[in-house]
């Protein structure tokens, strides 16, 4: 499975990080991106594209061009060019993909956005590297002593240093404006570093950080989500969930962003459904819409005053009184109407729902005690006393 997606050898062999082909299940990095066009032959008309892609810790990439004459691979470790100094990240993707997802990323080539890669990382400065990042949960824990010491109402989430060493990033959330100037002089003396803050939000905080969703996957923002779009409590009612907001949050406190994936689709649904206001008007009362189910088009409707007897109906029944109760007509009752349910399917479900708490004794596989018997064993005379 990963091979393909790791950039593998022509012998099957994965290339760069050497991870035996698990790239594609997502256990280098996060926001992985399938090389489609890997085993495709560019023209030979056409020159290769020079730009890669390169990550550095958790979701933070970027783009960046090749040296002449320096060749890599998906999970190379390269130096890139920096401000004051290098950062060292693995490259992810490589050829004429990378076009696309610049284009996707609105980023221009050429531009400043663009940097430079210098070299292949050496062993040094891997080692280096590591311990850096061995470094950081000290550091982190260090750094949010001092802001509580401040008072400042302020989270650190995560702290990144630059390859070389010389400068570290604290990301940081906040629900307002945070003065942290004495706390950058606090914790440039107490690291000796050049110290700089970014304030990212909370969706950000979760995709850097990652972590396992109610589903039982890992979080789509540290995977493969980077458009967050707004999601408001409309799209939990078209879908007629509960509007319960520890059920309906993710990780970050906000609402799923997997509650507008399937949103499109309940929206076109609902569109031949009455709406929920609507009454019918029948002989023998007023019906009001208790419960429905979008896909199975079927409606649930009450009567006043009969609130615990439901009658389910289907779509085109419902449209059906509609349009007889606006050319002022009445139908006898819902009962008329009501799907019938055959005897059949009433044992079948029987079957299948049977309760069968406690009709088993819970001491079922319980072995009952043996009697011990009163005889006494009687001792066999040795062979040796025998014989003599």
């Amino acid at each position: 499975m990963g091979c393909a997606s790791c950039a593998s050898n022509g012998n099957g062999s994965p290339r760069g990080c050497k991870s035996n082909g698990t790239c594609g299940t997502d256990s280098c990095n996060k926001l992985t991106v399938f090389d489609w066009l890997g085993n495709m032959e560019i023209p030979s008309v056409k020159t290769p594209f020079t730009a890669v892609e390169v990550r550095f810790k958790n979701s933070r990439k970027g783009f960046f061009t090749l040296p002449k004459g320096l060749s890599v691979s998906v999970g190379d470790p390269v130096i890139t060019y920096i401000d004051n100094g290098y950062d060292l990240g693995l490259v992810t993707l490589t050829g004429e993909l990378v076009r696309f997802q610049m284009k996707k990323k609105k980023v221009a080539e050429g531009s400043e956005e663009v940097s430079k890669i210098l070299r292949k990382a050496n062993q040094q400065e891997i080692d280096k590297w590591h311990f850096l990042r061995d470094k950081e949960p000290q550091i982190q824990k260090r750094a949010r002593e001092l802001a509580i010491g401040l008072g400042l109402e302020m989270k650190l989430s995560d702290v990144e240093f630059q390859g070389d060493g010389k400068k570290a990033t604290f990301y940081y959330t906040a629900e307002s404006r945070v003065d942290f100037r004495q706390l950058i002089k606090d914790m440039a003396q107490a690291f000796s570093i050049r110290i700089e803050m970014r304030q990212i939000g909370l969706r950000q905080e979760a995709s850097r950080l990652g972590g396992i969703g109610s589903c039982g996957r890992e979080l789509c923002c540290s995977t493969w989500l980077t458009d967050y779009r707004s999601v408001s409590t409309s799209a939990a009612r078209y879908q007629q969930l509960s509007l319960n907001p520890l059920k309906l949050a993710g990780q970050c406190g906000k609402l799923k962003c997997c509650l507008n994936y399937e949103l499109d689709a309940y929206r076109s649904a609902l569109k031949p459904f009455p709406k929920a206001e609507l009454k019918l008007q029948t002989e023998k009362g007023v019906a009001v819409l208790q419960k429905m189910d979008i896909f199975k088009e079927q409606l649930w409707y009450a009567y006043k005053g009969e609130w615990m007897n439901w009658h389910m109906l289907s779509l085109k029944t419902v449209q059906e009184i509609i349009y007889k109760n606006k050319n002022s007509e009445k139908v006898i009752s819902l009962e008329e109407f009501t799907t019938e349910v055959t005897a059949i399917e009433i044992e079948k479900s029987s079957v299948v729902f049977e309760n069968v708490v406690g009709q088993d004794s819970l001491n079922r596989f319980d072995r009952p005690k043996r009697p011990k018997s009163k005889r006494r064993k009687k001792h066999k005379p040795n062979r040796g006393q025998n014989n003599a």
